[in-house]
């Protein structure tokens, strides 16, 4: 939230919090960087206060709040759709988490998140899944699965699930990175600056000898603070980041300029040359439109220069205009609450935030009439496509990075004579054709993707049985996944919940928590039971 500090008392102590943020992580990251085995056990010592997380009821400051100026796109649900009317579903596939892990920090602070800060399908992506590995000659593999509905009996669920290939740290390319940071005043809370430059340091401490790094900032104006310097020597990298101060107004869209212009004077042929943008999200374009920006970006993404937005911060957050850019720049969007998160996205996950193995994914599924009545895409609202924009290869779609899960789940509603229902029109009739009707397919689906540099898209197909399996015998990753959907209809309090409970999402997470090496299932569940309490609080 926008806060202003009462007395000179909460300035001191602010001030004296955020510099002991600084000793501790910067005390650990030189550790990190001799010892790399000890990453976990240092980032998991620190206290809640250093990780950015407040304990229950209390605002994240320690500070009361003035106002909120918080902004979410209105997110309007996917309805459910007649097969005869709308037989193909088209969509983008979505490689985001900020909203998981933005959610999170509702509950951990002692509120329920607002309704439209919650994207299921993020939720559902949050997590990795257990899918089978690629061939050779593709950049990813699907893997599909059907049972009940957890939350309609009536209903079916069908999970699909793709696998991106999985690169070691030694194959993938060398980075071209431009650091892009705002160093405005309303980053001056040690859950914003003090924790992205902490988080940016876990980065750099992954980074080779072959790779290169480059720091803009933004504040009252943009700058150059460190010219493209290699990953060899780090210290350069490390001292620039400890030097930043945050103070003055946004100048967001003049940042956004110099970093792209930075980026293309030190390009990498077949290299990864990206922009990470780290910021609060409330910054102005300056005396260029949003327009005019939006239109920047999209040019440079086909120069192969891509965009990663990392949001930071609380009460002035603006996820919906971070979630744009990230999409229009052929990049991906996470939210940093804590150090843990930052070591997730940037550490273990760095391959697949950093390197696209694929672009422009699209995914169309063709539902049999004789079969389906009915069906609703669960999540993905703002990743939807027109059927003909499946097969125009100037429409642009998501990005898969390496070793990236995407989950993917519809409730389908089945015919109840052979034959779904559709509008009486006057004009023409639709037929299904006889072996729709005899055969046992349920779909067909059809995925399109681009190679990173590729300009024509290349073309997936596989026909989908209907083999229903018991909800019990199911996988572990679609009973998971089940419960996180149904986690996220329950906290978007969904017109399509049906019978949707925390006891149930609870007992389905608690089933299927599986090898969870890192905990974040484990997390989970205890996230479903602080949601629970707070809405049986919020009930009385």
């Amino acid at each position: 939230m926008n806060y202003r500090f009462s007395s000179m008392l909460y300035s001191k102590v602010v001030l004296l919090v955020s510099c002991a943020f600084l000793l501790i992580t910067g005390c650990m990251d030189t550790h990190i960087a001799q010892n790399p085995m000890a990453r976990e056990k240092e980032l998991r010592s620190l206290s809640k206060q250093e990780l950015g997380v407040a304990d229950q009821g209390e605002t994240i400051d320690g500070l009361h709040p003035d106002f909120n100026t918080e902004e979410y796109k209105r997110i309007y649900e996917n309805p459910f759709l007649k097969v005869k009317d709308n037989p193909l579903s088209t969509f983008s596939i979505d490689v985001d988490t900020a909203s998981y892990s933005n959610v999170r920090r509702f509950l951990n602070n002692g509120s329920l998140p607002y309704e439209d800060a919650v994207r299921i399908e993020e939720l559902i992506n949050y997590f990795t899944y257990e899918y089978p590995e690629p061939e050779q000659d593709t950049p990813f593999a699907f893997f599909t699965e059907l049972s009940s509905c957890p939350w309609n009996k009536d209903h079916m669920l069908l999970h699909i699930g793709l696998q991106a290939k999985k690169i070691s740290l030694e194959e993938l390319p060398p980075n071209n990175l431009v650091f892009l940071l705002d160093v405005s005043g309303s980053m001056n809370y040690y859950n914003k600056l003090p924790l992205l430059k902490s988080a940016l340091k876990l980065l750099v401490n992954e980074m080779r000898s072959i790779d290169k790094i480059s720091i803009v900032v933004y504040a009252g104006a943009a700058g150059l603070i460190l010219p493209a310097t290699s990953c060899e020597n780090k210290q350069p990298i490390i001292q620039a980041l400890d030097m930043l101060n945050a103070g003055g107004s946004t100048a967001g869209g003049a940042g956004i300029k110099l970093a792209y212009k930075i980026a293309k004077e030190n390009f990498i042929s077949n290299g990864n040359n990206r922009v990470i943008l780290a910021t609060d999200g409330d910054f102005n374009v300056g005396a260029s439109s949003e327009g005019e920006l939006v239109r920047m970006i999209e040019e440079k993404r086909e120069q192969g220069i891509f965009l990663t937005v990392l949001g930071f911060g609380m009460g002035n957050y603006k996820d919906s205009k971070m979630e744009s850019l990230a999409d229009k720049g052929n990049g991906n969007y996470a939210y940093i609450d804590n150090l843990l998160e930052a070591k997730k996205v940037l550490v273990s996950e760095m391959g697949g935030t950093l390197f696209t193995i694929a672009k422009d994914v699209k995914i169309q599924v063709e539902f049999n009439p004789a079969l389906v009545d009915s069906y609703r895409l669960i999540g993905y609202e703002n990743r939807m496509l027109r059927a003909e924009d499946f097969a125009d290869d100037t429409k642009d779609a998501g990005e898969l990075g390496a070793g990236h899960t995407v989950t993917v789940l519809y409730e389908l509603v089945s015919t109840t004579d052979g034959s779904s229902s559709g509008s009486d029109l006057r004009y023409q009739d639709i037929d299904i054709k006889d072996d729709a009707a005899s055969g046992n397919e349920l779909m067909f689906i059809k995925f399109r993707y681009k190679k990173p540099d590729g300009k024509e898209s290349k073309l997936l197909t596989e026909p989908i049985t209907n083999n229903m399996i018991p909800l019990e015998k199911t996988s572990n990753n679609f009973r998971f996944a089940a419960s996180v959907a149904e986690f996220g209809l329950l906290l978007r309090n969904s017109e399509y919940k049906g019978a949707a409970g925390y006891r149930q999402v609870l007992d389905l997470a608690q089933q299927a928590q599986g090898h969870d090496k890192e905990g974040y299932r484990k997390e989970f569940i205890e996230l479903v039971k602080l949601a629970q309490k707070l809405n049986a609080q919020n009930s009385n």
